[in-house]
């Protein structure tokens, strides 16, 4: 059987065990990535059907991320952050987040 696969990229461990842990309890196969370089080696190397992107990330920021996937993939992306400024939202919108 198929399984849905997740790219989770938090650099918050506790954060991404929580959400990863919630989402392979509804039957969702996880992967993880604490920065924003690992997450372009995972999306490059693996079959990821969707991501959940935080912004605020050490050695890419997630709005890196989103502009690389975005050159060649138009997988669904979810931003999950911190932020909460509208021009923060607009932003990630114009990018090409979900």
């Amino acid at each position: 059987m198929y399984k849905t696969r997740i790219l989770i990229v938090e650099d918050e461990d506790r954060m991404r065990r929580l959400v990863g842990d919630y989402l392979k309890r509804e039957g969702y196969s996880i992967l993880e990535a604490e920065d924003g370089k690992t997450a372009i080696d995972i999306f490059e190397d693996e079959r990821v059907d969707l991501i959940i992107l935080d912004i605020m990330l050490p050695k890419y920021d997630g709005w890196t991320v989103l502009r690389e996937i975005r050159k060649t993939s138009s997988i669904p992306i979810i931003v999950l952050t911190a932020r909460s400024e509208e021009s923060d939202e607009l932003f990630g919108f114009d990018l090409g987040a979900d």
